[in-house]
């Protein structure tokens, strides 16, 4: 009999890319547009994964946030095109392992669950050769902002795979509580943009990748 399809959803910036740096410049040029100093870093990066409206209205709820949005688009945009996305946001170590080794298993399907658009998703997915990877890709265009459980769902649709056998993978604690209100199990990351004690709903938290087939085994019932 063989095993039962299971899917692996991993958030994006701060997860499997760190980002920051593009994110910090590009939120200071969307203040810079409605005449705003920039939050601090740990404020920014506090709000990393949400839905730019939402972060922009938790941001600066009295702000134009439309003309914010648009201007940390435009931002990134012409950031990531000065230096690359491979560079400019640059893969976590072991992560392209990780994936290769999730990816040979021909069982375990991939995704991605990310506040970015479809363009930024799809520039980063490009830049560093990742084309083909992930079967269900969600994204900020066609979904309310995390932590609904939408593209959570979607992801389990596209696939067929039952919440049981479902992971998602991030590194806030809008990533986890979108994995509880999805009712699918909700693997914190060390390394991210908020602190592990923010991770209150994972079910665990990895320190590295390396330790990712261990724990996904323990998750599924699965003895080495």
């Amino acid at each position: 009999m063989s095993a039962p399809l299971r899917l692996v959803i991993f958030d994006v910036d701060g997860t499997l890319v760190d980002s920051q740096a593009d994110i910090l410049a590009a939120m200071a040029q969307a203040f810079a547009a409605v005449g705003q100093p920039a939050p601090s870093r740990n404020a920014i990066l506090g709000i990393v994964g949400l839905s730019l409206d939402v972060a922009m209205a938790r941001l600066a709820p009295d702000a134009d946030h439309a003309r914010m949005v648009q201007g940390y688009k435009d931002a990134y945009m012409v950031l990531r095109a000065k230096t690359g996305a491979a560079q400019s946001s640059p893969l976590y170590p072991g992560a392209r392992e990780a994936l290769t080794r999730l990816r040979a298993q021909p069982e375990v399907l991939l995704g991605v669950a990310t506040g970015k658009s479809k363009r930024g998703l799809d520039k980063l997915i490009e830049a560093h050769g990742l084309e083909g990877v992930f079967v269900t890709q969600q994204v900020a265009d066609f979904h309310p902002s995390k932590p609904h459980p939408s593209m959570i769902h979607q992801a389990m649709m596209d696939t067929g795979v039952a919440a049981g056998q479902t992971v998602m993978i991030g590194d806030t604690s809008f990533d986890m509580d979108m994995a509880a209100a999805a009712g699918v199990h909700g693997v914190g990351v060390s390394w991210g943009y908020h602190p592990v004690s923010a991770l209150r709903a994972a079910r665990t938290v990895l320190p590295d990748f390396t330790a990712l087939d261990a724990v996904l085994g323990e998750l599924w019932g699965i003895t080495a």
